[in-house]
């Protein structure tokens, strides 16, 4: 096969991954799985969050091995970036503390759920709205830490290269949809956040 070939077959699977990812993540495929098991929803993120990892190592598995490149840093320019790796790698553990993990996983969930401790509204994932730590710097901090963790590569192949873009991609319009829930969800509060604090890169621009 050659290169062209292997590059639409890579783009193609990585992206067909983050579509179905975010597909999965939406609230009418939520909603419907709600209507349909009522509170088995409580299983649904750990439930999520298992698919999504089988479903991305399935395909990760099937990309086409292409044997080339981009850039390999020599010492000590690769020590640098790989610092910058280690930094970004703390950034993500620093916004963990702002959000439940058992919540992120799915366990939280399930345990109300076995004690007969919810209602309607809680069953399925909580989340609040909170303004601190990274959340006052970047709407997404996640999102900004995880794209420094993936660009922050002494080495990078063409294959690696593709999914890092891919996924940047898919991290900024996936943003775009959790906003629109977050809004629905909080209202005037999280409007008024979206005016004073960018989206994902931690720079003051004019537009939200």
């Amino acid at each position: 096969m050659n290169l062209a070939f292997d590059v639409i077959i890579t783009i193609s699977l990585v992206t067909a991954f983050c579509v179905s990812h975010s597909y999965l993540a939406s609230n009418k495929v939520k909603l419907a799985f709600q209507q349909r098991f009522g509170n088995l929803i409580a299983f649904y993120r750990l439930g999520y969050n298992l698919i999504s990892i089988v479903s991305f190592v399935i395909i990760y598995s099937f990309l086409p091995k292409i044997d080339f490149v981009v850039y390999d840093l020599p010492n000590p320019f690769d020590l640098i970036i790989l610092f910058f790796q280690m930094l970004s790698f703390i950034g993500i553990i620093w916004c963990a503390k702002y959000f439940s993990g058992k919540e992120f996983l799915g366990l939280s969930q399930i345990k109300r759920y076995l004690n007969g401790n919810y209602n309607q509204n809680d069953i399925d994932e909580k989340s609040e709205f909170r303004i601190e730590g990274p959340y006052k710097y970047s709407r997404h901090p996640v999102y900004f830490f995880s794209i420094m963790f993936l660009l922050m590569r002494p080495s990078m192949g063409l294959t690696y290269l593709i999914i890092v873009v891919i996924f940047v991609v898919y991290f900024f319009i996936g943003s775009i949809f959790e906003e629109k829930r977050l809004v629905e969800k909080f209202g005037d509060a999280y409007i008024n956040y979206q005016k004073t604090v960018p989206r994902i890169f931690p720079i003051k621009l004019n537009k939200a």
